[in-house]
């Protein structure tokens, strides 16, 4: 292979710049950026493709599929799936996994109605559109959790038709999450019997088995199948997934493909070796030890911040065990430096583990000097 011109060499090195700087004053979204997988770099020489399904075997053998079933097996445990009423994959990231628990809920009910409120992901209702499944959204408290009186009511008013729900582990803006235990009360009292309930956890369902208290949110609490991002709480340099549903639920879509070998049960066939091991790593390095040590991590960061940013007079917030703090939007230039997600006047500041207070302290000296200049 040629080497690179030297513009070609210069822009390189101006998109390594970039991206190095931009990356360290990111505040406003769910990445982790505290991770190290130089040990892996030797395996980016290879193409490794973990084809199909995980748990089947295939023709081709540049995979990672004995890792990515550790993956699985890691989060099973902790999301108190039943031992053998499992089945999962890695995804390319929490909409792959959305998409997978809204294909299979439709496959199981294909009259049913989808129920998600208003503080759901923007992808959900591009992933609703693409598989042509009717929905109903409902209102959203104040804190971004589901308003689950009005769920009640529109469940009741089509109770002839069979409930899908599409349940926030964390919503976007502000963290919120919707509590398993009393959507299901809702469809016990409402004498629902067809129902499937699919759990985007894509940053806290990562966090939530370790959390005290711990949400209701997991397979033993009555999800049917539970998507996450491994790029967001975990960390990885490329976006990933996973997703794990029911296997008597997952054993009545498959379909053998002769070509490959095996089962396919994947949306996307051909799928990304290399994300699994970035995430098997992370789970040999940290244990449920280190994970729960992250997760105490940005949990004090994060009242840190809620804190720091009340002493300076902003009307700032977070849900319970939350690491997002919401407060009035700051000045654009804040905004962009420290890349903060706004809506509707309000931002947010996410603490993920590689968030440390100084930072903190420093998004607060310029919150203050930009909002001195406007009033002067």
């Amino acid at each position: 292979m040629n080497k690179l011109n030297a513009e070609d060499q210069h822009k390189l090195e101006a998109l390594r710049q970039k991206i190095k700087e931009n990356s360290q004053n990111s505040l406003g979204y769910p990445v982790s950026k505290d991770f190290d997988y130089s040990e892996l770099f030797e395996l980016l020489k290879y193409p490794v493709n973990n084809i199909g399904d995980p748990f089947a075997d295939c023709t081709y053998s540049v995979d990672s599929r004995e890792m990515e079933r550790e993956v699985l097996e890691f989060f099973a445990e902790v999301f108190r799936a039943q031992k053998n009423d499992w089945w999962g994959y890695v995804t390319n990231g929490g909409s792959e996994g959305n998409m997978y628990g809204l294909y299979m809920a439709r496959e199981l009910h294909p009259k049913g109605m989808v129920y998600y409120s208003a503080a759901t992901h923007y992808s959900v209702h591009k992933n609703l559109h693409l598989l042509d499944m009717p929905n109903i959204v409902i209102r959203a408290q104040k804190n971004g959790e589901i308003d689950y009186e009005d769920l009640s009511n529109t469940i009741r008013m089509n109770r002839h038709m069979p409930v899908i729900i599409m349940a926030n582990i964390g919503t976007t803006m502000t963290e919120a999450k919707d509590d398993i235990t009393k959507i299901k009360a809702i469809l016990n009292d409402a004498a629902i019997q067809n129902y499937y309930i699919h759990c985007d956890g894509a940053l806290s369902g990562t966090m939530s088995p370790f959390l005290n208290p711990r949400p209701a949110f997991d397979f033993a609490d009555g999800a049917d199948s539970i998507a996450i991002s491994g790029h967001k709480f975990i960390g990885s340099p490329i976006p990933s997934g996973v997703l794990l549903v029911k296997k008597s639920h997952r054993d009545r879509i498959g379909r053998s493909v002769a070509y490959i070998g095996s089962l396919d049960t994947t949306i996307t066939g051909s799928r990304n070796g290399h994300s699994p091991l970035f995430l098997w790593y992370a789970i040999k390095t940290l244990g449920l030890e280190g994970f729960k040590k992250r997760v105490d991590h940005s949990l004090s960061v994060a009242a840190y911040a809620e804190n720091r940013l009340k002493s300076i007079g902003l009307d700032a917030w977070r849900n319970q065990n939350a690491i997002t703090v919401v407060f009035p939007q700051p000045h654009e230039i804040v905004r962009k430096k420290w890349q903060l997600a706004s809506e509707r006047g309000l931002s947010h500041i996410i603490c993920m583990p590689n968030v440390t207070e100084s930072q903190i302290d420093e998004l607060i000296l310029d919150i203050e000097k930009y909002r001195e200049a406007v009033l002067s």
